[in-house]
């Protein structure tokens, strides 16, 4: 999606590459970490789909590509352009807070909004003259990234609270966290396809009639199920799909 979005300002090929190899290091940064993080209560929890708590890779190995992932994040990010580079580390140390501390806490949203909300901050800033996207850009962002977030917890609750931890989603419970996800989600897709100028036609009512649908999916399979399925996130990642080709179906004037 970041590389769609440089592609649509304008960015050449190589600076297409270069800023999905920047977000990819990132979040592998981000995300082998986490599993270093929670591997004892991933072991606790009998999680069969994670590499370290089934012993079949050693967390030093872990360490190592965490490290080395966040090491070429840096200079991939920075070569995109200071400002670029400084909005895109932002959002990795972003994720990386929440991994070492603020999952735990009733700020557990917060990473994710920024993240999210800054990730169309590090494609602008990396085309001539630097501007910065639009307000209702960052903003539909910020609120995919809460959407995300609470879609990303729901099928573990139960098993969040035995292990002590409590974000967000946690403290309000399934049901209200599985109706703030709709509204975060649904919020997201209006502020996408009212903010720009231009008129809201046919292509607007049905982007969010499907956005809607994927919403309602996203929280429904958790609370139906109580299972551990990653399901709802990845529905979530297809309604951020979703969202991003109406923005560019609607010509949004961003370039």
């Amino acid at each position: 999606m970041a590389i769609a979005l440089a592609a649509a300002l304008g960015r050449s090929l190589a600076g297409c590459v270069l800023v999905g190899v920047a977000v990819l290091s990132g979040q592998l940064c981000i995300g082998w970490s986490n599993d270093l993080v929670d591997m004892r209560r991933d072991i606790r929890a009998g999680r069969r789909d994670k590499p370290l708590a089934v012993g079949s890779l050693a967390p030093s190995r872990t360490a190592a590509a965490a490290l080395g992932a966040g090491a070429v994040c840096v200079p991939l990010s920075l070569a995109c352009g200071v400002a670029a580079g400084a909005a895109h580390l932002s959002g990795v140390a972003a994720g990386l807070a929440y991994n070492a501390v603020l999952k735990r806490t009733r700020w557990s949203w917060l990473p994710y909004a920024l993240a999210f909300g800054l990730l169309p901050a590090f494609v602008t800033f990396g085309v001539p003259g630097r501007p910065w996207p639009p307000w209702w850009l960052m903003t539909a962002g910020a609120l995919l990234g809460v959407g995300a977030h609470l879609t990303n917890v729901l099928p573990d609750i139960d098993a969040d609270l035995a292990a002590g931890v409590r974000g967000l989603p946690q403290r309000l419970g399934r049901a209200r966290s599985s109706a703030l996800a709709v509204l975060a989600l649904l919020a997201a897709s209006a502020v996408l396809l009212l903010g720009p100028p231009g008129a809201f036609g046919p292509v607007g009512w049905m982007g969010l009639a499907v956005t809607a649908t994927l919403a309602a999916a996203a929280v429904a399979v958790p609370r139906a199920r109580r299972s551990h399925s990653r399901l709802p996130f990845l529905l979530t990642l297809a309604l951020s799909a979703l969202d991003l080709a109406f923005l560019l179906l609607r010509g949004t004037g961003l370039r």
